[in-house]
């Protein structure tokens, strides 16, 4: 029988693919880093999750593919982690690669790489609580959009040579885009 952390784990595994193991332990932001990495080691033991990528993802097995979009969008979805319930977020429907539910609002993440502005055409809302978080290479393909008849953000990922990333969001139009309030860390 597993722990209800256990079960968070192998279904976030299950539902994303190969994921870092870094984003993992911060899925896991409730509790202390050192019981986050014994649940991660009890399910390896357990043969539940193996290592993937030399060990810095983690996968069902030995063969999955880390898919970037999945991992950029779950950088996303962490800013957001600590008001989630870790069941309330699972993949969307494409083009959008994950959605989350927040107070009572559906969140869809869209990860959208260079030449792929036409792809934000296919986005249509399902009921007027929904939003758009669009992570874009830059923020300047903003205004290259067609933007859904919905409230949307717009977000990069940055690594700067680090392990975390980054992640900033933005207001405004046109050309003059302004990094609206950062979230807190947790």
């Amino acid at each position: 029988m597993l722990l209800e952390d256990e079960q968070h784990v192998i279904k976030w595994l299950s539902q994303y693919g190969a994921l870092p193991k870094t984003q993992i332990l911060q899925m896991l932001y409730n509790k202390p880093r050192s019981t986050a990495e014994k649940i991660i080691r009890n399910l390896k033991r357990n043969m539940q999750i193996t290592d993937v990528g030399g060990g810095y993802y983690l996968g069902l097995d030995g063969l999955c593919k880390p898919d970037q979009r999945m991992i950029l969008a779950v950088w996303v979805l962490l800013k957001f982690i600590n008001v989630v319930d870790p069941m309330a977020h699972y993949p969307a429907t494409y083009p959008a690669q994950l959605f989350f539910l927040k107070e009572n609002t559906g969140y869809e993440i869209v990860v959208l790489y260079e030449g792929e502005q036409h792809l934000s055409k296919l986005l249509h809302p399902q009921d007027e609580d929904t939003k758009y978080i669009f992570v874009l290479p830059n923020i300047q393909m903003a205004s290259q959009l067609v933007l859904p008849a919905a409230p949307c953000l717009f977000a990069t990922v940055e690594f700067n040579g680090e392990e975390i990333p980054e992640v900033l969001f933005y207001r405004g139009g046109d050309e003059e885009w302004t990094t609206s309030v950062r979230l807190p860390e947790r």
